[in-house]
């Protein structure tokens, strides 16, 4: 013990390496992390100088890869759909839609007949009001079960998804970063334990051999191996595998469970839940189809029920301004569906309950399945962020030459 204590006290300077190779594991782990995500855009002088996070950098590709595995392990729009109750929703949504027609009827015939509107007898309008009134219970339960038949023609759930995550790419960060934080966490906390370990034979080798280039080539192997083995820790082994008394599986792997809900906590809050998927009915690019159904029960209503003015009408509507009548209320109704429809985003979140069932059925995922939730994020471009590594190594390790021994310096 006093030889050693002796050794060192003599050589204090061999002790700044395995120091200095911890610093530069850590921080080249750190570093690694971070240029997964971050910056957002691209920074510098494209295509070649410059950075842009691997994640926003391939955000399609990546977003793709996310849907496939979760549209074909673990649900469908059907799966979706099929938990609405068409009864439960159309009660909802009644209250506003009688809201609704009735300002919208208004509203039109005063536009294409006001002095026939303005004289109508009340009780004649009231009478119209209350058989339309009376016709929704009918109509509604039909309009939604149209929308729940038609639901995959209406929402292409892969590319709303895919989209949603390439418009906003901070979602898809969001994603990797809570699912795997602890992972991220243990690669950038054991670059700095590796570094130390992989510091201690270059000391042993500096001290019977100062060569120049030591130094830098340990820094190397150190940037570089605290990487490669900490990315190679969170995924390997796949499935527990007994050494001796340790049980070792991949530390993300070895989450499963809990992973699995905090992945699908995100899916729902940020890409699948009502008021998106509402949007992407409404709005998207199927929103010819929602027009047409709509068009079909409203007008139905409209025929029957609006006959009562014909005694009023006939001298004054022609049938070009009976269809511009009809189709004007359609197209208002559509205009106002987002606000019909948001009365029941409560109960249809509840309904659908994705996290619930995403969580389980994630869990029964394969540890190969499992593992491609987030493995893309370590994946792309994975050889860059270890060149980094070994790069910044190099440079330590040239930094460290320069205070050991500056006379060695060849340039």
């Amino acid at each position: 013990m006093s030889t050693l204590i002796e050794f060192f006290s003599q050589n204090l300077n061999l002790l700044i390496i395995p120091f200095v190779s911890a610093v530069v594991g850590f921080s080249t782990n750190l570093l690694a992390v971070k240029m997964m995500f971050y910056p957002m855009k691209f920074v510098g002088i494209p295509p070649i100088f410059g950075w842009q996070g691997i994640i926003p950098s391939r955000v399609k590709e990546m977003a793709e890869i996310e849907v496939d595995l979760l549209l074909s392990k673990l649900m469908s729009v059907d799966d979706i759909a099929k938990r609405i109750d068409p009864k439960i929703l159309s009660q909802l949504i009644q209250r506003r839609l009688k809201q609704s027609i009735h300002s919208v009827i208004n509203d039109m015939m005063r536009d294409i007949s006001p002095g026939v509107w303005s004289m109508l007898p009340g009780g004649v309008k009231h009478l119209i009001y209350i058989k339309v009134d009376a016709s929704l219970p009918k109509i509604v339960p039909k309009l939604v079960e149209d929308v729940q038949y038609n639901i995959r023609e209406l929402v292409d759930l892969r590319s709303l998804i895919v989209n949603k995550m390439v418009d906003n790419p901070e979602i898809l960060n969001e994603l990797f970063l809570k699912v795997g934080a602890k992972e991220f966490t243990f690669i950038e906390r054991s670059g700095f334990y590796f570094g130390f370990l992989l510091g201690i034979p270059t000391m042993i080798a500096w001290h019977f051999y100062q060569a120049w280039w030591l130094l830098v080539v340990g820094g190397l192997l150190v940037g570089y191996a605290t990487n490669w083995i900490a990315l190679h820790m969170i995924f390997e082994p796949k499935h527990p595998t007994k050494v001796g008394p340790f049980v070792l599986q991949g530390l993300f792997l070895k989450r499963q469970e809990e992973a699995a809900g905090i992945y699908c906590d995100v899916i729902e809050e940020k890409l699948l839940n009502t008021e998106i998927i509402a949007e992407a009915i409404l709005k998207g690019e199927s929103s010819d189809q929602i027009m047409e159904i709509l068009t079909t029960h409203i007008g139905y209503a409209i025929d029957e029920h609006l006959n009562l003015l014909q005694p009023y009408t006939s001298a004054y509507i022609g049938p070009d301004e009976y269809y511009l009548m009809k189709e004007n209320i359609v197209n208002r109704l559509f205009k106002d569906s987002e606000i019909i429809f948001s009365y029941a985003h409560e109960y249809a979140t509840d309904a659908i309950n994705i996290s619930h069932d995403l969580t389980e059925k994630m869990r029964e995922l394969t540890p190969e399945e499992f593992e491609g939730i987030i493995r893309p994020a370590y994946q792309a471009d994975e050889w860059k962020l270890i060149l980094i590594g070994g790069v910044l190594g190099m440079l330590a390790g040239y930094g460290q030459l320069l205070i050991l021994r500056p006379d060695l310096v060849p340039f």
